[in-house]
């Protein structure tokens, strides 16, 4: 993987973990990376996987996480976000570490989460891995 590329990597993970995490502080930040680490490693595993083989296909396959998508209403906000932002800055450390190898899963695998004030259907009668801040974590691959 090209420098290019890896720092393209790091601002979309970044950018994906400040828009679908940036009031969880820095753990609930490092969840949401695991669990697109996890679905980089199914695909590593199987030698590609629908929902994509590398960070940015990951991020930003449609409908996986609701920052990317075009109706989402913060997601100017997404694009616009720089590393004067506090929560962003920290955001664009954890994501290198994440493209660099240098962090640990801490959620048991996790491929799915949600928020606590919803229930969608796809976690119905699933046990979750853990729950960090206002997400729980759901192991549904691998």
């Amino acid at each position: 993987m090209s420098t290019m590329y890896q720092e393209l990597a790091v601002d979309v993970l970044a950018r994906t973990i400040w828009g679908e995490a940036r009031n969880e502080g820095t753990r609930g930040m490092e969840a949401v990376a695991c669990v697109v680490q996890n679905r980089i490693e199914i695909a590593r595993r199987r030698g590609g996987y629908w929902w994509g083989n590398d960070v940015i296909q990951v991020c930003q396959k449609p409908f996986q996480f609701s920052c990317w998508n075009a109706n989402d209403p913060n997601r100017p906000k997404l694009i616009a976000v720089t590393d004067r932002n506090i929560h962003f800055a920290t955001c664009l450390r954890i994501a290198r570490r994440v493209v660099y190898g240098c962090i640990a899963d801490i959620t048991g695998g996790a491929t799915h989460y949600h928020t606590l004030t919803v229930a969608p259907y796809w976690s119905e009668g699933k046990d979750p891995t853990v729950i960090i801040g206002h997400h729980i974590f759901f192991k549904l691959e691998g």
